[in-house]
């Protein structure tokens, strides 16, 4: 980690707008705060199902519509693209993660679908963090940094010793919610831990004395593939989630 984690995010901030990157982080969170707090279910409902649709049409956006647009273009004129879209990308994208996840897993508790489910919890809560902080650590270089380091140790150490608190407490899911949890683990490891990181690389690149187009153009067409493949299992997920509430599939 060459930069300090202020810089960074201030740095990100004045090139995605310093209004747009405060409104899309502050507004989701808000909703979020909202829906665990006062919300009755059906707003609770609301905040999670909008930021889910939000987050999974950006993902079939940028992956059926401009990964295959990017693609024709040339390394500087794709790295253009990505220096416009990464700093805004990197403010919305995980906020509307974050909201679409925690809001999901709390809904779940509130309306009994995970009650007493603790190992569960746990569970998802370890098969989540640790891939994700050893994948940032990997794409960033930062194994030996201790800004990485403990953080890691800590949610490491946290979560398995909560999984090893919870271990008796594995009551039967419904067998949509486990396909659930295993989506939304995958998702969020692909998020987190691979395409937020590649978008801190892109942002390093272009701040750099010699800013290279094609490292630029290389990582930010991964992540738009990436980004294309999130939005497949965003649409499995609500399949499931339509099994789940219905009983049945919509055809």
């Amino acid at each position: 980690m060459q930069t300090t984690i202020r810089g960074t995010i201030s740095g990100m901030a004045r090139r995605a707008n310093p209004a747009f990157a405060l409104a899309v982080v502050v507004i989701p969170l808000s909703a979020l705060g909202y829906a665990l707090t006062v919300a009755s279910i059906q707003q609770h409902t609301y905040v999670h199902v909008m930021a889910g649709v939000l987050w999974t049409g950006i993902d079939v956006f940028i992956g059926a519509v401009l990964g295959p647009v990017i693609g024709g273009l040339d390394e500087e004129e794709s790295a253009a693209v990505f220096e416009r879209l990464t700093p805004k990308t990197e403010f919305l994208l995980p906020s509307l993660a974050t909201v679409a996840i925690a809001s999901g897993i709390a809904l779940a508790l509130r309306i009994g679908y995970l009650a007493d489910g603790d190992g569960w919890l746990a569970l998802f809560t370890a098969a989540n963090v640790i891939p994700i902080l050893l994948l940032v650590g990997w794409r960033l270089d930062a194994w030996r940094d201790w800004r990485w380091q403990a953080p890691f140790g800590v949610a490491t150490v946290g979560s398995l010793s909560w999984v090893a608190l919870t271990v008796g407490a594995f009551p039967a899911i419904d067998p949509a919610i486990a396909v659930a949890l295993a989506i939304v683990t995958i998702l969020s490891v692909q998020g987190f831990g691979f395409l937020m990181p590649g978008e801190l690389r892109i942002y390093r690149e272009m701040t750099s004395e010699r800013p290279d187009s094609g490292v630029i153009a290389t990582i930010g067409k991964q992540n738009a593939m990436l980004g294309g493949l999130q939005g497949l299992f965003q649409l499995l997920l609500i399949l499931d989630m339509v099994y789940l509430r219905y009983g049945g599939f919509p055809f």
